[in-house]
């Protein structure tokens, strides 16, 4: 998985999300803005992401194992389960 870059700062966090309340639009196709970098925290259970360009990578994220959004690219997340995390924007 990337890595942040060390000059990009938090900007915007959502609220927090379960299994029950995650949005329809994150667990379909989408990405983020140009300079925008997203960080999946994951405070309880477990997510698997999708990161669906150029090539496709799933990952399991969980407290201990945060998932990075890069700007544009194509991504969708899915609950394992009961579920707790937010997504913090960055740029």
């Amino acid at each position: 998985m990337k890595s942040l870059p060390a000059e990009v700062s938090p900007y915007r966090q959502t609220p927090v999300f379960t299994e029950e309340t995650v949005p329809g639009g994150l667990l379909k196709s989408h990405s983020t803005k140009a300079g925008t970098w997203g960080r999946i925290v994951v405070l309880e259970g477990r997510l698997c992401y999708r990161i669906l360009e150029p090539s496709l990578e799933e990952w399991v994220l969980d407290p201990q194992n945060p998932g990075v959004v890069e700007p544009q690219v194509a991504h969708e997340v899915k609950p394992l389960g009961k579920l707790r995390f937010y997504v913090e924007f960055l740029r």
